[in-house]
């Protein structure tokens, strides 16, 4: 089965066209050092020329008083500009041509400081200037890029929290109701806020620390990434003060609440969308982007009913930002969970960042960025965190399909890991199995549910706070793949209805608790590094490792018994004696390896010499 992951780079062909038009051109894709600049630093930008584009020098046009910069070959019409150097040239196969990487150093600032930018390229000889990322002709519609100097971090509570996910329609209609049964997973089957309040103490008894609703504005669909109004929740989901009621009982039981914002696009029904279209004198026209008024405009992926917001424009802007600090001041909501984040521009989360920050400073968000490590990276300068697409891919890969082997998943978590290195846990990966958007991970690995207890196991014990995705804990699957042999879409078939009462798997549930707990017991599954002891066969071994403590992972991914001797010298000495969090039993480190009782296939162990 060939998994499907959603996002502008699902596809081999779509990655392939990407890299290809990206190293084309003038590139600069928010490419920054230090990636999260602190106060009196100085910042190196760094930007690509492809080898279709002839020029000889490279500007850098910067304001840091909030105001969009202007310049022209090297001069500032509006801020300042630097000259940026070329450093090398490389070969380009993929190409078939040369491209060049260009430096420049912007001045340290104090805390506080948005600085906005924008980078120019052209020849000495004449010509136009190109400008990156849009290759646009001129400053005034080039790409604006930005950075925030700030000291910001995501909150202690976001680095140990247990998120679980909650698709609203579908999660609970409330005591004394039945979930409705529409034509098709389409419909509404009835799932309320109230239902979820009601829900807290199992929530809270399987051991979850933060809830992510699914958006819960007006809207015409079942899944509400479509508002008609930000401001209203929606009826069918029930009213304003539901809402209120829900994040005042969840954080009764120590709970957090994050919702599911969309701030890129809106339905085509939101009355602001219909005045745009309705009179081209409109104050709401400029909130949108038309191509040509008034049929033809940006939208998500090409879906006519989802108009894409213009965040660029400073009134549709604020209007986003000043709603979500609504739901942080006025509700006492936790953060947001950012849909499409990767849509609107660096420059529009450096706003959205001081913003939310400024009315709740232990406020957490995080993005939906379905993109390249560089590229979700480059988010550290504007959000708390992203959602780790690329270690979901790489479980489902390892763990469900069989199609990554043991040592290149072993390699990419070292490399991960290493790569997303960031001091103090200034910019966090939530993990995840599966999401609303994709095959539940059940159904992908054929109801094995061997399978997803030891991906859970392995994704308990990855930096990152975890996030169960509704119904994964007791077993809920689908009955149709998401996707058609003809490649249309079928997100639906992963949110069913939740299952409650006998329906629930009870030792796929009791797992699933036993894991958080042992994540809230040792710290250092959430602060620890993480150090890669053994990749061989099916076989799998790590350690998290902090001052205060040591645990190793071992996971067996194959259908064979695995006598666990697993190399620890330099790590843990002779004679310590370990046990294992999830089974019980007890394994000693003898001659520099970890010995003890065989692991059956498709088990796990998390082992600590501090019980």
């Amino acid at each position: 089965m060939e998994d499907f992951i959603f996002g502008t780079l699902a596809t081999d062909e779509k990655r392939l066209a990407r890299i290809k038009a990206q190293r084309s051109g003038l590139s600069h894709l928010n490419r920054i050092s230090p990636r999260k600049p602190l106060p009196k630093e100085p910042v190196t930008v760094m930007a690509t020329l492809g080898p279709g584009i002839s020029a000889d020098r490279l500007s850098c046009y910067y304001t840091t008083d909030g105001s969009e910069p202007q310049g022209e070959r090297g001069r500032a019409i509006h801020g300042r500009a630097i000259a940026l150097e070329r450093v090398g040239v490389q070969w380009d196969t993929l190409l078939w041509g040369y491209v060049e990487s260009w430096w420049g150093e912007l001045p340290p600032q104090p805390e506080g400081t948005k600085v906005r930018y924008k980078i120019g390229a052209w020849s000495s000889r004449g010509g136009e200037e190109i400008f990156a990322d849009n290759q646009a002709p001129v400053s005034a519609e080039a790409t604006n890029f930005a950075y925030l100097v700030d000291r910001y971090a995501p909150p202690d509570w976001a680095r140990e929290a247990i998120i679980y996910q909650i698709f609203l329609d579908r999660f609970y209609p409330g005591d004394g109701e039945s979930f409705k049964s529409p034509a098709t997973p389409r419909g509404f089957y009835g799932g309320t806020l109230r239902g979820v309040t009601q829900k807290l103490d199992y929530l809270s008894e399987l051991g979850v620390t933060c809830l992510w609703l699914s958006p819960c504005f007006a809207s015409p669909s079942h899944h509400g990434y479509d508002s008609t109004d930000w401001y209203t929740v929606e009826p069918r989901l029930g009213t304003n003060e539901d809402l209120r009621e829900l994040v005042e009982a969840a954080h009764a039981r120590d709970i957090r609440v994050l919702l599911d914002f969309v701030p890129n696009h809106v339905s085509n029904q939101h009355p602001f969308f219909q005045a745009a279209q309705a009179d081209p004198n409109s104050p709401y026209r400029r909130w949108f982007v038309f191509t040509r008024w008034p049929n033809e405009y940006e939208t998500f992926f090409g879906i006519k009913q989802l108009p894409k917001i213009n965040n660029e424009y400073e009134p549709a802007r604020r209007y986003v930002i000043d709603c979500a600090c609504h739901y942080l001041t006025e509700y006492g909501v936790d953060g947001f969970r950012l849909d499409y984040a990767n849509g609107p521009s660096h420059d529009f989360w450096v706003d959205f960042r001081q913003a939310t920050k400024a009315a709740r400073p232990d406020s957490f968000s995080f993005g939906e960025v379905v993109e390249a490590a560089d590229v979700v990276r480059s988010y550290a300068s504007c959000l708390d965190g992203c959602l780790d697409f690329l270690l979901l891919r790489a479980l489902r890969r390892f763990f469900a399909f069989g199609s990554l082997d043991t040592r290149g998943f072993d390699v990419f978590l070292s490399r991960h890991y290493a790569y997303f290195r960031f001091k103090e846990g200034e910019f966090l990966l939530p993990n995840f199995l599966d999401n609303h958007d994709m095959n539940r991970f059940l159904w992908a690995a054929e109801g094995d549910k061997r399978r997803l207890k030891l991906a859970a196991t392995c994704q308990f014990a990855l930096p990152g706070p975890p996030i169960i995705y509704y119904g994964t804990e007791v077993g809920l699957s689908q009955v149709r793949d998401v996707r058609t042999p003809d490649g249309y879409g079928h997100p639906e078939e992963s949110r069913l209805p939740m299952l409650w009462g006998d329906e629930q798997d009870k030792e796929l549930l009791a797992h699933y608790k036993r894991l958080i707990a042992i994540r809230k017991a040792h710290p250092v599954l959430w602060q620890g590094e993480y150090v890669s002891l053994l990749a061989e066969g099916n076989i799998l071994a790590f350690l998290r490792r902090s001052a205060e403590e040591t645990l190793v992972v071992v996971l067996n991914n194959g259908e064979g018994v695995y006598p666990l001797d697993v190399p620890l010298e330099g790590h843990l000495p002779d004679g310590v004696i370990l046990r294992d969090l999830i089974g019980g039993g007890e394994a000693r480190v003898v001659g520099g390896r970890l010995r003890g009782p065989s692991l059956p296939p498709r088990t796990g162990a998390i082992l600590s010499s501090s019980c």
